[in-house]
């Protein structure tokens, strides 16, 4: 419900329309949002625009001004690594505060947007995200809701804490076992280090050692055990993950005693992946694919394992959707559907 206030009297009130400020010859436009809360420096804008009074929304009892509303909302929301913006045209806006890898609680973010009247949006789950990156943004639909609104959306985030969250990358020290009789002679050099030692770097952990290895199932098991026994908290073999009868990087994997959680991923590219534990150390096998695309299933698995998750098979099975790579002229990820379900 809508009363007229004169202007003078307007402080605090909820303006109920537009107001549109006119220039002649230069300016014709939205000077106040319907919305708005009227404060002590708008008064004399108003009166230059011809407004003495004002036409302002009734707040009866019980209601919630979008502003608040949208601010309690994505205070409860927001967990660490989380910072909100002020409020712009009714909408808060989740930013990331670190680097590291976002983390959004679907089932939980489904239950809060059945929520008559609020709405809260964000990007998907499980990807890298950098500092200061707009990552969700929540707001109600109406310029007021019931209180009852906005604490059952507060009751359902503070169920399912945190609803959004940026894990940050663990500054991992890192194994490389390379394998592959052409490289462990020098007939060729070593493409797949570089590239590693890159990934890792941008990611903030660091490749201690990289140990050339020919075929041989047993020197490839004793290059693990080796790097495991200097400190290395997470092992990455390559070469040798195909089924070619030569390809004897699965095997030894298995040997050394780490249990494989899943050999092969429905992600292209990146099908022939291997992610095994070793105790508690996580054991990856890289398939050549790594060497020469920018998006491939190192980083679909990957971060998640530096920001200290366990990925189960069923959530690698799951990667099937959306894990085919279309192949842009152009590489936009992660600004694109690859692995994002």
């Amino acid at each position: 419900m809508m009363k007229p206030i004169p202007v003078h009297q307007a402080v605090g009130a909820i303006l109920g329309h537009d107001v549109t400020r006119i220039v002649p010859g230069a300016f014709k436009g939205r000077a106040f949002k319907r919305g708005h809360v009227i404060t002590e420096a708008d008064i004399p804008e108003l009166l230059k625009i011809g407004k003495e009074h004002i036409y302002a929304i009734e707040m009866t009892g019980g209601m919630v001004h979008e502003d608040d509303a949208a601010r309690r909302i994505a205070r409860a929301a927001a967990g660490p690594g989380i910072r909100l913006t002020d409020v712009s045209e009714g909408k808060v806006n989740l930013e990331a505060d670190r680097d590291g890898l976002l983390k959004v609680n679907v089932p939980a973010l489904s239950l809060l947007n059945a929520v008559p009247d609020v709405i809260f949006g964000a990007l998907h789950t499980n990807h890298r995200v950098s500092k200061g990156r707009a990552l969700a943004g929540t707001r109600v639909i109406p310029l007021a809701v019931p209180e009852e609104i906005v604490a059952r959306a507060e009751t359902i985030l503070a169920g399912h804490y945190p609803l959004i969250q940026v894990k940050p990358f663990q500054p991992w020290r890192i194994g490389v076992v390379t394998t592959g009789s052409e490289v462990y002679s020098g007939r060729i050099e070593d493409a797949f280090g570089p590239v590693v030692r890159k990934k890792f770097d941008e990611l903030g952990s660091v490749v201690h050692r990289q140990i050339l290895v020919s075929d041989q199932v047993d020197m490839t098991v004793a290059a693990i055990h080796q790097l495991v026994s200097e400190g290395c908290q997470m092992i990455v073999v390559t070469g040798g993950m195909s089924v070619d009868p030569d390809d004897q990087t699965p095997a030894a994997i298995r040997a050394s005693g780490a249990r494989v959680v899943s050999y092969g991923a429905p992600a292209f590219p990146g099908a022939m992946f291997l992610l095994a534990y070793l105790d508690d150390v996580p054991v990856v096998g890289l398939p050549g694919c790594v060497m020469y695309y920018k998006a491939t299933i190192f980083d679909l698995v990957v971060p998640r394992l530096l920001a200290g998750e366990n990925v189960t098979r069923d959530e690698i099975l799951a990667l099937g959707h959306g894990g085919f790579c279309a192949g842009c002229a152009e590489c936009r990820y992660p600004l694109c559907g690859f692995g994002k379900g």
